[in-house]
């Protein structure tokens, strides 16, 4: 948290693209206070406590955006751009928060950190976003594109090679390969498509002037609060997803997330002439992410060691950034791909095949977490270990 604040002041006083990119890659090392706090929650709450934070923590992570959405309309409209990074500084007193009333962790045995499958891991996956999320400006048969995501998945290769054969990798490659860990991860990417594609569409939509036929010609302000219904809506869902997974499990927890997610991206698909529509649909879409996102941390918990919670449900959370890449450059696609003549807007129809993409990729969300096998009391109490669970020597 300490070097996301100086990421956000380096920002803030940032005068070029590249000193911009430099504090973003500062304010990225913070990203992995989310996996971490989920191991928190697993070796401080008592277990019949431990569903509904980890639900909770999930929700948070969909609510900070949902938050983040409106407030920045308001920088935008109202104030300077530099607050946008000014008022991450929030993070300085969460980090004193976190150092005075997180509790220790149980001590564990020191493994040494795995730093070459980590650096490789990062090229693997930068290659492969950056050609993803440039795909607008590049297209997909070009050069840099195609060198970038041959390159990413050579490198991808080569990190699997090396976890194969390093005594303390930076994940146990069997961890990934169990069923219950691979839907999830699947089904983790597929949320995050249709997640931030609703993320990316619906300011946008809501900001195209009504002269063109559809649109709401809102200010960045007001297109910002039409998302803040869902952010609320994941406050509520979010430590009541823990307790219902406890009650009809966490497998189907996820899968009426996930259903919940694609109805309300249909929802939008076939309804958004009014901005009540957007919102009702923004309420669903917020309860079916904060139901997935808990269901999602209590699988992962459940279903590998203690020692691997940090960094499985890390690359849990690596599948849903991925896909947030990959929505965000197909909904970019479709809609650059169909504009009104002599306009920058797209077309109406384009919006709709959008959210049309979205929902498609709520209910392959849907489909991944049926692929999650049923589990008898593991489910009940994700702090308990599956008998079949791995460890590591």
């Amino acid at each position: 948290m300490v070097l996301f604040s100086v990421g956000a002041v380096v920002n803030a006083l940032s005068d070029s693209i590249g000193l911009l990119i430099a504090g973003r890659v500062l304010q990225g090392v913070a990203g992995g206070v989310f996996p971490l706090s989920f191991g928190i929650v697993r070796d401080t709450f008592p277990p019949q406590r431990m569903a509904t934070g980890l639900g909770l923590v999930g929700a948070i992570f969909g609510i900070g955006g949902g938050i983040g959405l409106p407030l920045s309309g308001v920088i935008v409209d109202h104030i300077d751009v530099s607050w946008l990074f000014w008022s991450n500084l929030i993070a300085v007193p969460a980090a004193v928060a976190a150092w005075w009333l997180v509790p220790p962790s149980p001590t564990v045995e020191r493994v040494r950190i795995d730093w070459l499958g980590a650096f490789v891991l990062s090229i693997a996956l930068g290659a492969v976003l950056l050609a993803v999320t440039q795909t607008h400006e590049w297209e997909w048969g070009s050069t840099p594109n195609v060198t970038l995501l041959g390159g990413g998945l050579v490198a991808a290769l080569v990190w699997v090679w090396l976890e194969a054969r390093t005594p303390d990798p930076l994940i146990e490659l069997r961890l990934l390969s169990q069923r219950a860990v691979a839907a999830t991860n699947l089904s983790s990417f597929m949320i995050g498509v249709a997640m931030f594609a609703n993320f990316f569409t619906v300011p946008q939509f809501a900001q195209v002037p009504e002269r063109s036929g559809y649109g709401f010609g809102a200010s960045v302000t007001v297109a910002g609060l039409l998302m803040a219904p869902a952010a609320f809506a994941q406050l509520i869902a979010g430590p009541f997803g823990g307790r219902l997974g406890m009650r009809i499990g966490f497998r189907a927890l996820l899968a009426l997330g996930a259903l919940l997610i694609a109805g309300s991206c249909l929802a939008m698909a076939v309804a958004h002439e009014h901005e009540w529509e957007i919102i009702g649909s923004g309420v669903l879409l917020g309860a079916g992410v904060a139901l997935s996102l808990a269901a999602m941390a209590s699988l992962i918990v459940g279903a590998v060691p203690q020692s691997d919670v940090g960094i499985a449900t890390g690359i849990n959370t690596v599948m849903r950034t991925m896909g947030g890449a990959f929505g965000s450059a197909t909904i970019t696609a479709i809609l650059a791909a169909n504009l009104l003549a002599g306009t920058p807007f797209p077309t109406e129809g384009a919006y709709t095949a959008a959210f049309g993409a979205a929902a498609f990729a709520g209910l392959l969300a849907f489909g991944a977490a049926l692929l999650v096998p049923r589990v008898e009391r593991a489910e009940v109490a994700p702090g308990a270990q599956p008998a079949a669970a791995p460890t590591r020597p």
